[in-house]
C-alpha cells in the first residue's frame, strides 16, 4: 500500500512520500487550489531501486550477501513509514516492519537469534516474496534481512541521485527521523523503534553539520547513537551506544546492526510503542514523543504509567542546558490518551476531545502540538487529528478521517495558511472481493484510495 506518512515543502513544490508533487504558482503560499503537476524530479523508489549502505556498518560481514559480497550495495527499501527532512534539503524515510517480507519454506532452517530479535520467522505476516525472489528467503541468504531496518536518505530534487542507507543511525523498525540542531551546530536525529517494549533513540553527529558538508562528509555517517533511559525522578539520560559502553558488544558495526540488543544491554527504557518525535521550532532542546499503545504491559513504570495501555500517551522532554546534543534531560507526561477525565482510565484530557493511539506528531510555529491517531479510539470515532495548546493542556479535535484510515503526515505552507495532511489506507478492513465495503473515500465512486488533503480557513487566515 502507499505509505503516505509526510510531505516536505521546498520552493514552489511540495514533495510527498507517495511520489506526488503538488505545485502552486509563486511559491508555497496560500491558494484556493493546489494541483498535481508533472515534474522531472518525480520517480518511483521500490524494493529494487539501487541503493548503498554507508557509515560504520557498511561492508560488515553481516551485511554481505550472495548478490553483494561487498556488503555495500543493496536493492531497495520496504515498508517505509514516517519521515524526516534535513536542512541540507534531503528526505529521510524509515524502514519499519521490514521483517514481514522475509521467510522460507525450508522447515529445517532455524532463524538466528538476530532474526528472532527483529521478528523474522519462517512464515512472515505480510508477504511471501521469498517464493519469487530468493534474496528474501532467509534460508538461502540469511544476511539479506540485515540490510533492512535503516533510515534511508533521499534527495527529492535529484532523480539521478542514489538513496543511501545511513547505518550510523542504527537498525530498528524505524518510525521517524526528526532533525534538530545541537547548540554547537551538530546534527541531531531523533528516531524510534515502533514495537511494544522497544526504545527511543537519538543520534548526534561528530561535528557541526555545516562544517561536515563543506568538507564533503555526510553528517549522518559519523556520530554517536544513544538510547533513552527514563528515570523515576523525572530525569533521564541518552546512553551512548558505543564499544566499551555496551556489555557484550566489541565493535560499533555490531552495535548498529543489532541496535535492539545493544539498547537492552545499555539499559534503555522499554516503551509502549515509540512512534513520532516532534521538535519545538523555537524552544531549544525541547521535544515531544508519542507512544501509541501497549496492551501487553503488565506493570507500570514512570515513563509508561498505565498497564495495560490500550490508548497510549505523549511524553515531553527538555535536554539539559536547552541543548539537543546534551546527554541528559528532564521529562514529564504531556498527555495520557483515553476516554477522558473521570472515565476511570487515568487519562488527562477532557471527555469531549477523547482520543487514543497517538501516532503522528508535529509542533507548529506557535508551539501548538498537533496529534494524529492510528488505532482504536475510546469513543465512537474514526482516527482523527487534534491540536493541543501546551500552556493550558487543552486538546481540541481538528478533523476526523474516513473509516478504516490512519491520519498521518503533517506539513504547512510557508505562510501558515495551508495545512497538508495525509489520509492513509482508508477502508483498511475491507475484503479483497469487496474493496469498498468499508469506505470509498475520496471520490465515493470506486475503491478507497490514500490521498493528500490541503486544508485552508474559509477566511484565508493562518491554520498553523
Amino acid at each position: 500500500d502507499a505509505r503516505m506518512q509526510s510531505c516536505v515543502g521546498r520552493g514552489t513544490t511540495v514533495w510527498c512520500a507517495n511520489n506526488i508533487f503538488l505545485s502552486q504558482t509563486g511559491g508555497i503560499k496560500s491558494a484556493v487550489q493546489y494541483y498535481r503537476v508533472s515534474s522531472p524530479n518525480a520517480r518511483r523508489i521500490t524494493p529494487n531501486t539501487p541503493m548503498v549502505l554507508t557509515g560504520p556498518a557498511a561492508g560488515h560481514p553481516l551485511l554481505q550477501t550472495l548478490d553483494d559480497p561487498s556488503g555495500v550495495s543493496v536493492l531497495g527499501t520496504v515498508n517505509n513509514c514516517a519521515h524526516g527532512s534535513t536542512p541540507w534539503g534531503t528526505y529521510l524515510t524509515c524502514e519499519e516492519n521490514f521483517n514481514g517480507y522475509f521467510g522460507t519454506d525450508n522447515a529445517a532452517f532455524t532463524p538466528t537469534p538476530l532474526m528472532n530479535a527483529y521478528g523474522i520467522v519462517r512464515t512472515p505476516f505480510a508477504a511471501v516474496w521469498y517464493r519469487v525472489d530468493p534474496r528474501f528467503d532467509i534460508a538461502v541468504d540469511p544476511n539479506e534481512s540485515n540490510r533492512f531496518g535503516w533510515v534511508v536518505e533521499i534527495d527529492p530534487m535529484d532523480p539521478s541521485s542514489t538513496p543511501k542507507k545511513r547505518t550510523a543511525l542504527g537498525r530498528v523498525k524505524h518510525e521517524v527521523a526528526a532533525f534538530a540542531e545541537a547548540a554547537d551546530g551538530r546534527a541531531v536525529i531523533y528516531s524510534s523503534d515502533d514495537e511494544r517494549f522497544q526504545r527511543l533513540y537519538k543520534y548526534v553527529s561528530a561535528r557541526p553539520w555545516k562544517k561536515m558538508l563543506r568538507a564533503g562528509q555526510s553528517p549522518l555517517d559519523e556520530g554517536t547513537l544513544h538510547v533513552a533511559r527514563f528515570d523515576g525522578d523525572g530525569t533521564g539520560a541518552w546512553v551512548p551506544l558505543v564499544p566499551g559502553s555496551v556489555p557484550g558488544y566489541t565493535d560499533l558495526a555490531s552495535i548498529l546492526i543489532d541496535t535492539r540488543g545493544a539498547a537492552v544491554a545499555a539499559g534503555g527504557t522499554a516503551m509502549d510503542r515509540p512512534e513520532w518525535v516532534a521538535v519545538h521550532p523555537h524552544v531549544p532542546g525541547l521535544a515531544y514523543g508519542t507512544f501509541t499503545n501497549n496492551t501487553a504491559r503488565t506493570a507500570a513504570d514512570p515513563a509508561n504509567p498505565r498497564f495495560p495501555n490500550p490508548h497510549g500517551h505523549i511524553l515531553r522532554w527538555h535536554n539539559n542546558a536547552s541543548d539537543h546534543g546534551a546527554e541528559a534531560f528532564v521529562w514529564s507526561v504531556y498527555a495520557l490518551a483515553g476516554a477522558g477525565l473521570g472515565s476511570g482510565d487515568g487519562s488527562t484530557i477532557a471527555p469531549g476531545d477523547a482520543f487514543g493511539s497517538p501516532d503522528g506528531l508535529a509542533v507548529d510555529q506557535k508551539g501548538w502540538v498537533w496529534i494524529q491517531t492510528d488505532g482504536g479510539q475510546p469513543i465512537s470515532c474514526n482516527n482523527q487529528m487534534l491540536v493541543s495548546e501546551p500552556a493550558t493542556g487543552d486538546v481540541r479535535r481538528f478533523l476526523t478521517g474516513p473509516k478504516g484510515c490512519e491520519v498521518t503526515g503533517w506539513t504547512v505552507a510557508d505562510d501558515g495558511r495551508t495545512l497538508f495532511v495525509n489520509i492513509q489506507h482508508p477502508g483498511e478492513l475491507a475484503t479483497f472481493g469487496a474493496p469498498a465495503a468499508q469506505s470509498n473515500w475520496p471520490d465515493f465512486a470506486g475503491r478507497p484510495r490514500s490521498a493528500t488533503v490541503a486544508i485552508q480557513r474559509v477566511d484565508g487566515g493562518r491554520v498553523a
